[in-house]
């Protein structure tokens, strides 16, 4: 029994050592791996329109170029739309706000606390002070921002090269990479790997469908109600479902504190309920429907992946936590099956067709 027990500490030792020098790695090239990981996530949502133009008789580059470009004139005009709605409502949330900040100061005043107005005064003089205090710090915080700013635009460079060349010749490039595999297990890693970015692409796509009927419900709902800035609102409910339990909580408290600040507390409570009764909407309806058994993955592994994930790369590790979990469980799923033929078919009827690579591609 000792000697079973330390034949699988000091294994378990080893596999433990080699996952902390992966993530390790990993951690140092973050800026090559962040970008490859969403330009993956980004062909698992465009790689079936572009083998659907592929299979009509559309030139493989001219697929990817009108799919790229497509994509991005549609993400351009929202992004512009949603700013523009930002400029011409910030000014009357600001307002809004220093009306309220006025009534806090009149009701800490003439209220039950009754304090003096030399104290709020002397409140606010201090905070004053403690902002230009620290003036040196914003200002290194701005030089970080820029430098942080120059970061974003060579990652989105690079993950639209990645994108390019994963949508056109993903699978020469993955047939080309799992060479190294040997002979015997070859055929097991790639349909390991084709059921992984099956699962994938069944994600995206459904965690895209959730996330856009999110962002209609509580958009539409705002609007009807008149909260200032609906429209950018919505756009952070949109981008927070793509952070499963976590995104859409935090978008829907913003949305509540807008409304608690520009309408009072009744149109707070209302939207609190819409909030509420669209996430039912989702968990109940439309994560089942869209998302399938195929991508089904426990509560708990996903509250643990996202918190992992946040903890190694903050925002973005809690983004890619799920994602990269669904893709694992498939793989391994297919990797460990006593027959990896029937279990890819079995998730492939739970979950849509497969991505196949075709012969040619694999040598």
């Amino acid at each position: 029994m000792v000697r079973k027990t330390a034949a699988w500490a000091w294994r378990l030792l080893v596999i433990f050592a080699a996952l902390v020098a992966l993530l390790w790695v990993v951690q140092k090239i973050e800026v090559i791996v962040v970008p490859v990981a969403l330009a993956t996530m980004l062909a698992a949502l465009l790689l079936p329109i572009v083998d659907f133009l592929d299979r009509r008789g559309a030139p493989r580059g001219g697929a990817v170029a009108l799919v790229l470009l497509g994509g991005i004139a549609v993400v351009g005009g929202i992004l512009t739309f949603v700013v523009s709605q930002f400029i011409e409502g910030a000014p009357a949330l600001v307002q809004q706000v220093s009306t309220s900040i006025k009534g806090v100061g009149d009701w800490l005043t003439s209220g039950p606390l009754h304090l003096d107005q030399a104290q709020i005064d002397g409140a606010r003089k201090s905070a004053v002070e403690a902002l230009q205090n620290n003036q040196e710090k914003l200002t290194s915080g701005a030089l970080s921002t820029a430098g942080t700013v120059t970061e974003i635009v060579t990652g989105a460079l690079l993950v639209l090269f990645t994108l390019i060349f994963v949508l056109h010749g993903g699978r020469n490039i993955y047939g080309y990479v799992t060479r190294i595999f040997p002979e015997n297990v070859r055929e097991r890693v790639r349909d390991a790997g084709r059921a992984g970015f099956r699962s994938l692409i069944g994600y995206v796509r459904a965690t895209f469908l959730v996330a856009l009927v999110d962002a209609v419900g509580i958009g539409t709902g705002l609007a009807i109600m008149g909260i200032p800035l609906a429209l950018p609102l919505a756009s952070l409910v949109f981008l927070g479902a793509f952070i499963p339990l976590v995104g859409a909580v935090i978008a829907g408290f913003l949305a509540v504190v807008v409304a608690l600040i520009a309408k009072g507390w009744i149109f707070a409570l209302i939207t609190l309920g819409l909030i509420i009764a669209v996430q039912q909407l989702e968990g109940h309806v439309l994560q089942p429907l869209v998302m399938g058994r195929a991508v089904s993955i426990h509560p708990l592994a996903i509250v643990l992946a996202i918190a992992g994930g946040a903890v190694l790369a903050s925002i973005v590790g809690a983004l890619l936590a799920v994602p990269t979990l669904a893709f694992v469980n498939s793989a391994m799923r297919v990797l460990l099956a006593s027959d990896p033929a029937a279990e890819e078919v079995e998730l492939e009827a739970q979950g849509g067709p497969i991505v196949r690579a075709d012969a040619d591609d694999m040598q």
